[in-house]
């Protein structure tokens, strides 16, 4: 018997100071980090809704692999809220750069009611300024004239390993160059 609790202790040990080697030898030493949005395109145009595609990239700076997903990532074009972004769970491999689809559909509808809604909050202060709102309305079409818009996404990123999970903000602003 005394052999048997031998062996077991042993075991326990081993076991033990195996784990305690795989948590801190692959360890999540930090979070993925965000390099930038890139080839941002136009993929249609439609009275109802403007669609572009875009990729999200990223490099993972720890020895194990997770998972990545998005949480409702806000888009702003020209500082005005239009739309968010969600995408699907994506593997991250460990040590390496990787990218994931980003679809962004912009209701046409919301961008006339950001217009809308600005001239209301002028006519509320009694300043029937048409000028500020001709200068959004014609930034805006000079934003797609000229194919440079100021695009900015902002929200959560969940990265999940061996079923722990942890949440980071992403701010990222870039003037993008529309492609049609």
């Amino acid at each position: 018997m005394k052999k048997e609790s031998n062996i077991k202790r042993k075991n326990f040990v081993l076991i033990t100071s195996l784990l305690m080697l795989l948590t801190t030898s692959c360890a999540i030493q930090e979070k993925p980090i965000f390099l930038k949005v890139d080839t941002i395109k136009v993929a249609s145009i439609a009275l109802d809704t403007i669609r572009l595609n875009a990729n999200a990239f990223f490099k993972n700076p720890n020895d194990i692999s997770g998972k990545i997903s998005t949480d409702a990532i806000k888009v702003f074009v020209n500082d005005t809220e239009i739309a968010t972004v969600s995408s699907e769970e994506f593997k991250v491999p460990a040590k390496k750069e990787f990218s994931i689809p980003l679809n962004v559909k912009i209701p046409t509808k919301r961008i006339f009611e950001e217009l809308h809604k600005f001239k209301n909050q002028q006519e509320n202060k009694q300043e029937h300024n048409n000028n500020q709102i001709n200068a959004i309305l014609g930034g805006l079409l000079n934003s797609f004239i000229n194919k440079n818009v100021k695009v900015q996404f902002k929200g959560d990123l969940r990265y999940k390993v061996f079923g722990f999970s942890r949440k980071y903000a992403i701010d990222k602003t870039e003037s993008i160059q529309l492609n049609f």
